[in-house]
């Protein structure tokens, strides 16, 4: 940057406001610190619960890890010496390089402040929660936990959502900010708010406008003050070292990152303090250049941030817009013939009861979904059909059955690839603004809302979501789509009946699937971008660790995109059919992983086993004392007889790492004959989450039947009986749990 632009930054952003900021900020962060140490002790925990990277911008900028109060203090010292040390008055303006290092003394002085916040105000934040209670008037989210973070934060590395905007402030009035919020929404990009203005904050506007808020919706109520724009940055860092492989301290990288794969921005709305010019300072280290609604001078030419690094006296009306083309998002868009707006931003979005206009399924009513192959010439391209009475012959509160049968052909269309498609129904009705669609196959419910009523949505609409939503993501295999909507009881009856037969059918064909009887398996590599050398090899009996895949879907999925991340592997030779390993998959593990992994077995967590990326949905971990092994999902946020949460679990082997004693695999995968079958299987499991126990216990019954142990599902300890091995020990003795005859796992 020149000398020009340097000067017409300091003077037009005012850098002395921002730096006076940092200190203001820096100080109250030093007595807080100061305060609590007093109050608390040093060997106080400190942390944001249930989040890996301890502090995430202090670890992932430093490499510091702060664990506790005592901990706590050299981020503190260095936030004070990140501070000019000159008389930032005497009238000489500071570099540019200044003021950014003031910027993040700032952001790493805020962190510090919001987790002692946490330990002074532990029911402040709702951080377990994707959406806030509302109606306790617990609006603030905080720093998402683990599993919201992984969860969301593959949506910005897939690309499903272009960005985010951090949006500081509110709007002149809630209508006003509603709009800014909808427009985002449509664009499938985050909303983050931290601070308010005038008429309050952003978050409280839109519920005085009945918006849904929340990781749901894509706007998140992070904190009412300016120090809760940490948890943005911290959320950028958390994606960099979870889904990137950036190593903490590396902050070149880090920087990069949100620079480079991260497409934020700030909206500042409102007058800007010293402790927001701050703020602003801190933000632009990571290339999130500024939209303000005000006058500030505007510092357009490239530097830190990509392009415009701060824009100014943007009007509400074209807030948006304009920031967009600043951040330069690429956005894609599904142009669908329908009243609604519709965008995956609205996928989360919630119906109250109150809002219902019609209700179909959930047990009030019949509600049942199909995809069919069909012959090409069966059927009519673009054919929506509605057979029964539609929103226009029911009244308010109605509950109406119904029956989604959608047919599809193609040169490239196979049966297998019929759940496949099937499972896109949720997604993409979803996405339809005002519409609810929950569960699949015949246990669906499918809520309307009153607002989307108004706007003319009928049920035809259905169909045309699901015809072009169809052919648009599964243009390979898709050419041809029709759908027929029943609303009538008896030709919904009549549906479900074919229906019931099918998944039996298709269950039959999945589940007598082996790893015997197929010669191939199939890579997936979606995450190898971002965590380098990681592969999974996903098998009949072996799902992916993120749930998200099986078999049958890496099959659709290369079908429909030869070249995406999921490609056949020839199995070959094998080498050791107890653990789970084969020269032709090891070969292609050689290779895929850049030479960083040999190999690895599948059905074992002892003997090199998979590595694990940071999606994976459980954890497996060795308990030697019960010489058996627990497994945790990422749901669960308590203490496990591992001594480690989820979270920390996730921290030491998700990074495409292959650790004996540890796997990651899918909440599926437990009920698979291939679960750790070279430790000894199932029977090897004596500790899981009550809540997983009552998910699975369908699947754990016909497993624990078929093993020839009735009672397994009441030998495995859950927390409800400790969290501790000896606890652990003591309930296997009690309800004789098989693993105690077992040969050592050691």
């Amino acid at each position: 940057m020149s000398v020009i632009f340097l000067d017409s930054f300091m003077s037009n952003f005012n850098a002395v406001m921002g730096i006076q900021g940092a200190y203001n900020i820096v100080c109250r962060a030093e007595k807080k610190y100061k305060k609590a140490l007093e109050a608390f002790g040093g060997s106080h925990k400190l942390e944001f619960p249930n989040t890996s990277y301890f502090l995430p911008v202090i670890y992932s900028l430093t490499g510091i890890k702060v664990r506790d109060l005592d901990s706590a203090g050299e981020p503190v010292q260095l936030a004070r010496k990140l501070l000019p040390q000159n008389n930032i008055n005497k009238g000489r303006l500071p570099l540019f390089r200044t003021l950014l290092d003031a910027g993040m003394a700032a952001i790493f002085a805020e962190e510090i402040t919001e987790a002692i916040r946490y330990m002074e105000q532990p029911d402040f934040y709702q951080a377990e929660l994707e959406d806030p209670d509302i109606k306790k008037g617990m609006i603030w989210l905080g720093a998402a936990d683990d599993a919201i973070m992984r969860r969301r934060g593959m949506e910005f590395v897939e690309g499903n959502s272009p960005g985010f905007a951090l949006i500081n402030g509110s709007a002149s009035d809630s209508k006003t900010a509603r709009k800014i919020a909808e427009e985002y929404q449509q664009k499938n990009i985050y909303v983050f708010m931290a601070a308010g203005s005038g008429p309050g904050t952003l978050a409280e506007q839109l519920i005085d406008e009945g918006v849904n808020i929340g990781w749901n919706s894509h706007l998140v109520p992070f904190g009412p003050d300016i120090s809760a724009s940490v948890f943005s940055l911290g959320f950028v860092n958390r994606v960099a070292m979870s889904f990137g492989g950036v190593q903490p301290g590396d902050y070149k990288k880090i920087l990069a990152y949100g620079k480079e794969r991260i497409f934020a921005f700030i909206n500042s709305l409102g007058d800007i303090t010293a402790e927001w010019g701050a703020n602003v300072a801190g933000a632009v280290n990571w290339g999130f250049p500024v939209i303000a609604d005000r006058d500030i001078k505007e510092i357009l030419p490239a530097g830190v941030c990509p392009d415009e690094q701060i824009v100014s006296n943007v009007s509400h009306e074209k807030m948006s817009r304009r920031s967009i083309e600043v951040r330069g998002l690429k956005l894609n868009i599904k142009k669908i013939d329908i009243p609604l707006d519709y965008d995956p931003a609205f996928e989360g979005e919630r119906i109250r009861k109150d809002e219902i206009f019609i209700e179909t399924g959930g047990g009030r009513s019949q509600c049942v979904e199909l995809v069919k192959m069909a012959d090409i010439n069966e059927i009519e391209d673009g054919k929506v059909t509605v057979i029964g009475p539609d929103v226009k012959d029911t009244a308010r509160g109605s509950l109406l059955p119904l029956g989604i049968y959608v047919k599809v052909a193609g040169r490239n269309m196979e049966p297998d690839f019929e759940p496949v498609l099937e499972r896109q129904i949720h997604h993409l009705i979803n996405c339809a603004h005002g519409i609810m669609h929950i569960g699949q196959r015949d246990t669906t419910r499918i809520c309307v809302s009153c607002q989307a009523v108004e706007k003319g949505f009928t049920i035809k609409d259905i169909g045309e979501i699901l015809y072009t939503g169809l052919h648009q993501d599964f243009s390979n295999i898709a050419e041809r789509v029709e759908v027929t909507l029943f609303t009538e009881n008896k030709e919904v009856s009549r549906l479900k009946k074919l229906c019931k037969a099918e998944y039996r059918a298709r269950d039959k064909r999945v589940e007598n699937m082996t790893d015997e009887s197929e010669e191939v398996f199939y890579s997936c590599t979606i995450c190898q971008s971002l965590a380098p050398g990681h592969v999974c090899i996903i098998s009949p009996e072996r799902s992916g660790p993120c749930g998200a895949y099986n078999w049958l879907d890496c099959k659709a999925s290369f079908e429909i995109n030869p070249i995406g991340p999921n490609k056949p592997v020839e199995k070959g030779e094998c080498l050791d059919p107890f653990s789970g390993q084969w020269k032709g998959v090891n070969e292609f593990i050689y290779s895929a992983s850049g030479q960083t992994l040999r190999h690895y077995n599948l059905y074992s967590l002892m003997n090199e086993p998979v590595s694990t990326c940071s999606c994976c949905e459980c954890i497996c971990a060795l308990l030697p004392a019960c010489n058996g092994v627990m497994t945790v999902n990422r749901e669960y946020s308590g203490e496990t007889p591992s001594g480690m949460k989820f979270s920390e679990l996730a921290g030491l082997i998700g990074y495409g790492q292959s650790v004996p004693g540890f796997v990651g695999h899918s909440k599926y995968n437990i009920t698979q004959g291939k679960f750790i079958s070279g430790d000894g299987g199932l029977l090897r499991l004596v500790w899981m989450p009550e809540s997983m126990k009552v998910e699975l216990r369908d699947r754990l019954t016909m497993r624990e039947n078929a093993l020839g142990v009735p009672d397994l599902i009441d030998m495995i300890a859950d927390e409800t009986v400790g969290v501790t091995e000896e606890d652990v020990l003591m309930h296997l003795e009690e309800k004789g749990h098989p693993v105690l005859k077992m040969d050592p796992i050691l």
